[in-house]
């Protein structure tokens, strides 16, 4: 396949705001791929690479050579060429990554090469796009959406569940489990504005569960040894000794759990969530490392030989039950009053948690995808937003970037609406550590903005949402601030625009 039939679709699918015509022009791209092709065809069109970092930067894309005249290139060229930048290393790596990277450039036609730069520059990263995808892959292996789904939900990429689909149909797809030692997607929750709202979406008894402000983690046992693996499916079980031991006594043979990481002070109540954040980092930060993480389990997807995603909550939370002592999970009652889920809704609360989960008893585990099996309540609004673009500060934030351009997902256009702006909550500190990655993201820049690449999640509070002709999306939050910043979050993960509509309802 020639990268210029990937540079094509990508054109048709920015030109159209029509969910389903970017599958369609997606899927008619994917069934010309070979198999060796197609994950990397799904990668470069969701704006990622394989190799996910390759070291080139927004300033070495600035000067590329003139552009080959016919279009000759393949798409197996570009990803051995992304691997060789890639594997650069040491003294003069800089000016050998520049070297390939001309070559390949000099390749590619005036229509690829635009498309490089911005897979490079990260202008196609939409996390929104992943449900576009998703269909088109469905689409152009004439197979059940929901069998790609599942499949991607078990192998927590879509790059080989294209491969498979596109070779083998359902019945490749239909090879993919859940195997312990590989992580899958963590089953996300939708919102609610109060307790009483989402009980009213479960319509019957629901267990109403602690929602703490930590680190999601999913455990994988394998004969008594213990591996963790964070929400974006990247394995710490290094940086954490004390979360090891603390389950490699459970009497299990082979298991896979969720759950939560959280510091805690000797009272019980959490400590501020950057200390949680800073022990699952690559670095640990200097006065952290001897902070403990306690862990708190509230599902199990397998358990010594039994698959249980499809089985119902409550079959799952007694299967947990058996296996991990009280000290070990969640906090919960079941109940169908709405007073006594606000009095578990309230202790949450003062005991410095985030809120609760109202859990439908009946639901299965549905990785990777918000659904209403699972309803989040908060004492307060937040919203998961990425930050599209920052403005540079003035006075004492001369020199930082401080007002930030703030975005909802959409799912039906795979980009993001713009909510508003703040540069309300900043510290120095939060300045000085946003002024930096968001440069290290840039895209484009002027005078005053610059423009990044859609991959950071940060946390705002709000007190509604207003109509606004100011914005794409019709509607604006009234008083943003922000929170925290979420690197344990990836733009899939951010509040779509329809969430922020359910939310919080749209004031004139």
């Amino acid at each position: 396949m020639l990268l210029s039939a990937l540079a094509r679709t990508s054109a048709e699918v920015t030109a159209t705001s029509s969910r389903k015509a970017k599958a369609a022009a997606i899927a008619g791209c994917l069934r010309d791929a070979a198999p060796a092709e197609a994950a990397i065809a799904v990668g470069y069109l969701s704006g990622d690479l394989p190799q996910r970092q390759i070291g080139v930067g927004y300033a070495a894309l600035r000067d590329v050579p003139p552009p080959a005249a016919e279009a000759a290139l393949t798409v197996l060229e570009v990803d051995a060429a992304f691997g060789a930048i890639g594997g650069v290393a040491g003294k003069g790596s800089v000016a050998r990554r520049r070297e390939l990277l001309h070559a390949l450039f000099a390749r590619a036609t005036a229509q690829e090469q635009r498309f490089l730069v911005r897979l490079l520059s990260g202008e196609l990263r939409q996390g929104a796009l992943d449900g576009v995808m998703t269909e088109a892959v469905a689409k152009a292996a004439d197979v059940p959406v929901a069998a790609v789904r599942r499949a991607v939900m078990l192998r927590g990429a879509l790059g080989p569940v294209a491969t498979a689909a596109l070779a083998g149909g359902a019945g490749a797809l239909a090879e993919f489990g859940l195997e312990v030692g590989r992580p899958v997607r963590p089953m996300l929750a939708a919102s609610a504005p109060d307790v009483a709202a989402a009980l009213e979406r479960v319509d019957g008894p629901a267990a109403v569960e602690w929602k703490l402000d930590g680190i999601r983690a999913q455990i994988h046992i394998t004969g008594g040894a213990v591996r963790v693996f964070t929400r974006t499916l990247d394995e710490i079980t290094e940086r954490l000794p004390e979360v090891v031991s603390a389950l490699a006594s459970l009497p299990v043979r082979d298991a896979v759990f969720d759950g939560e990481l959280i510091a805690l002070r000797p009272d019980g109540t959490p400590h501020p969530f950057q200390v949680t954040s800073a022990r699952t980092a690559t670095r640990v930060p200097r006065g952290t490392e001897q902070v403990a993480l306690s862990v708190l389990l509230f599902d199990v997807l397998h358990l010594d030989g039994d698959d249980l995603l499809d089985r119902p909550g409550a079959e799952r939370h007694a299967a947990l039950e058996r296996v991990v002592p009280a000290a070990q999970r969640m906090p919960r009652r079941v109940t169908a009053s709405a007073d006594e889920a606000a009095e578990v809704f309230t202790e949450a609360v003062r005991r410095g948690h985030e809120g609760v989960l109202v859990k439908a008893p009946d639901s299965p585990y549905t990785a990777g995808r918000r659904g209403a099996g699972w309803i989040k309540v908060k004492p307060r609004h937040t919203l998961d937003l990425v930050v599209l673009a920052a403005e540079w500060g003035h006075g004492r934030r001369s020199g930082s970037l401080s007002n930030l351009h703030l975005g909802a997902r959409d799912p039906s256009t795979g980009g993001f609406v713009m909510l508003g702006k703040t540069f309300k909550g900043l510290t120095d500190e939060l300045l000085a550590w946003q002024t930096e990655h968001l440069r290290a993201l840039a895209v484009s820049e002027d005078d005053w903005t610059v423009h990044v690449r859609p991959e950071l999640v940060v946390e705002i509070a709000f007190d509604g949402v207003q109509h606004s002709t100011r914005y794409p999306g019709g509607i604006a939050l009234r008083f943003a601030r922000v929170l925290r910043y979420r690197p344990d979050k990836s733009p899939t993960e951010a509040d779509t625009i329809d969430t922020v509509r359910a939310v919080a309802p749209v004031l004139d």
